[in-house]
C-alpha cells in the first residue's frame, strides 16, 4: 500500500480554522448523544456543552440549543425523559484565531434526515461589540 501522498501545501489559516470548527462539531455531536435530556435539564446540558467548548482553544463563542419537543417519546414519573437525539441539537461556534473567524453549525436537517454541520463564509477581523 502506498503512503498518503503529502500536502503541496501546508494549511491556510482558514483552512486551518474549518478544519477546528469540525473537530469541534464533531465532539460535539459524538460525546453527547444518547445522554438523558427533559425540559427541565436541557437548558443547563446546553450551558454545560457550552462551557465545555469553550475551554478548546480558538473558540471565540459558542451556543447549543437542544429542543426537546423534537425527540421519541417519553416515559412517565420519574422516567419522564428523552435521549439527546440529532433532531434535537443546533450548535452555532464561531471560531478565531485573532486575525480569520470561521462560523459553524450543527443542525438537523429534516429534508436529508441528517445532523449536517455547515460553515459560514470565513471572515477577517475581530467581531463587532
Amino acid at each position: 500500500m502506498n503512503p498518503a501522498p503529502e500536502s503541496t501545501h501546508p494549511p491556510t489559516p482558514i483552512e486551518q480554522l474549518c478544519f477546528e470548527a469540525g473537530i469541534k462539531l464533531g465532539g460535539i455531536f459524538h460525546q453527547y448523544l444518547g445522554i438523558p435530556v427533559a425540559p427541565r435539564t436541557a437548558p443547563a446540558l446546553a450551558r454545560a456543552i457550552e462551557a465545555a467548548v469553550g475551554l478548546q482553544p480558538f473558540v471565540e463563542r459558542v451556543r447549543v440549543r437542544i429542543d426537546v419537543r423534537r425527540g421519541g417519546p417519553v416515559g412517565r414519573g420519574r422516567f419522564a425523559y428523552r435521549y439527546l437525539t440529532p433532531e434535537m441539537l443546533r450548535v452555532d461556534l464561531t471560531i478565531s484565531d485573532g486575525v480569520h473567524r470561521v462560523g459553524a453549525r450543527l443542525q438537523y436537517r429534516p429534508d436529508l434526515r441528517y445532523p449536517l454541520m455547515s460553515l459560514a463564509r470565513p471572515g477577517r477581523g475581530r467581531r463587532p461589540g
